[in-house]
């Protein structure tokens, strides 16, 4: 179910870019961005329908909790508490006087704690920790990898192409994610996943050497927070300022602003793209094979818990690489955070194989 689900999502990645490109091409960006306004407001009716209509068929989702779970998941905490100590008189008194605005704080912070300690103690922890880390990359079709594209000549025809190619790697990837889940199994998928990954993502590696790079070390030296949208002193151009892009949420569309002058060979571009897409397969495998391990391997009274957390942490290690794109924005840097991109990478999947062997070392002892 969750390989065709995806495939449902990556056809739609296909078809997507198609589909507004011939909108804007017929009319104008503008109009693209009112189809794409409409079509979300549509979706999300639709969407409501649906799920309201999943949760009446499944009467069990009305329930918080099955109540033999619910037992065992109040006992563990109890013991929990009792582990660390009963609470003193004084500290009971404190946080009667607190506000209420404090008390809900304090509720707050304590069920973010709680969470965190839940998903930590999960025997697929590292696996989590391992598909958050891969959040942290330029390596794929955002506004800041499409926006890097146009300063080096790439035209926004050519990127909704190779958007749509993505998407068609992406699918590939649902569909060897359930070739390899038959033949080798589930932990063994991973690690074939993750292998796949990295020997492609070895592509962009090559492209920061590639002739046709833009890397220049030396521009971190400079201040370039107040050059954005300008000239440097050596001629190279930087990305237009904000008011000459219309922004949405996978691309960067540029109205009347060239694409960038033509860099001196395109060795470099060709590397980084080839590396991205192809890449896709051994990702959305590794992906599908997480969440499968995440669903198989968590009682279902913590999976709310551990799915809530797992997906805050994706989310901030995704911003942690918009923020360094922040600190320095020109092309020039962009090789930079390819290398940084990949380092976060192989950590994320050297974190997989440690879960995988410590799993296989269980299952033996077991057996």
């Amino acid at each position: 179910m969750n390989a065709t689900m995806r495939r449902i999502d990556q056809v739609t990645n296909i078809l997507a870019p198609l589909v507004v490109g011939q909108v804007m091409t017929l009319a104008s960006n503008v109009a693209g961005c009112g189809f794409i306004l409409g079509w979300n407001l549509v979706s999300l009716i639709v969407e409501f329908v649906f799920l309201s209509r999943v949760y009446h068929i499944v009467p069990e989702l009305s329930l918080k909790l099955p109540l033999v779970e619910e037992k065992c998941y109040l006992e563990r905490r109890n013991e929990r508490k009792m582990s660390k100590g009963e609470i003193s008189l004084r500290h009971l008194r404190g946080r009667t006087s607190q506000t209420p605005c404090l008390h809900r704080l304090h509720r707050l912070l304590g069920t973010c704690k709680e969470g965190w300690k839940t998903y930590y103690r999960q025997p697929v922890f590292l696996a989590g920790v391992g598909l958050a880390f891969l959040y942290t990359t330029v390596l794929g079709f955002d506004c800041i990898t499409t926006g890097y594209a146009y300063t080096q000549g790439i035209s926004g025809s050519l990127l909704s192409f190779l958007m749509g190619v993505s998407a068609m790697a992406g699918l590939l990837g649902t569909v060897l994610f359930t070739n390899l889940r038959k033949t080798y199994g589930l932990i063994k998928t991973g690690m074939i996943s993750s292998c796949l990954h990295l020997s492609c993502l070895l592509l962009c590696v090559c492209s920061v050497f590639a002739p046709g790079s833009p890397m220049d070390l030396s521009m971190l030296k400079e201040s370039n927070a107040s050059d954005l949208g300008e000239m440097n002193g050596e001629g190279h151009t930087l990305l237009p300022d904000r008011s000459s892009i219309h922004w949405t949420n996978n691309t960067v569309l540029f109205e009347n602003a060239p694409g960038g002058p033509a860099p001196e060979s395109y060795m470099s571009i060709i590397l980084l793209f080839l590396g991205v897409i192809t890449a896709r397969i051994g990702l959305w495998s590794f992906d599908l094979t997480v969440t499968q391990l995440l669903q198989e391997n968590i009682c279902e009274s913590e999976r709310g818990i551990v799915n809530g957390v797992q997906s805050s942490l994706n989310y901030m290690m995704d911003l942690l690489h918009f923020l360094m794109v922040i600190s320095a924005p020109q092309p020039q840097h962009f090789g930079i955070f390819v290398i940084i991109s990949v380092l976060f990478i192989t950590a994320g999947h050297i974190m997989y194989f440690v879960y995988a062997w410590k799993a296989k070392r269980k299952q033996s002892l077991n057996a």
